[in-house]
């Protein structure tokens, strides 16, 4: 459903802090809290996840899904991952036909 790095990346692009997000979902910033802490997808009821997304909706944040398009026009970010779930430690960049330099390599 969500993941904790989603809500954190989420209000890092709204520019918001957690006391804000809660006020927001009308949930209280302790479940805010709980949610940001987990590990993997988040936990909670139904009722909270719901107000969650739709608030973060509403201010114009696409959740997507793992394996899923996104629907969006928009700007955005999303982490990029190898078959097996990791992210690559020096992927090609869009912007560059050749991959990032290791750091320390001053050559340029």
């Amino acid at each position: 459903m969500i993941i904790a790095s989603q809500i954190r990346a989420a209000r890092a692009l709204l520019g918001i802090d957690q006391r804000q997000l809660a006020d927001l979902a009308g949930v209280s910033l302790p479940t805010i809290q709980r949610m940001e802490a987990a590990t993997g997808e988040v936990r909670g009821t139904v009722d909270k996840l719901m107000k969650l997304i739709r608030a973060l909706e509403a201010a114009g944040i696409e959740l997507i899904g793992e394996h899923a398009p996104s629907a969006g026009l928009g700007r955005g970010v999303r982490l990029r991952q190898t078959q097996a779930g990791l992210a690559p430690a020096h992927a090609a960049s869009i912007l560059y036909d050749k991959p990032p330099r290791a750091a320390g390599n001053d050559d340029a």
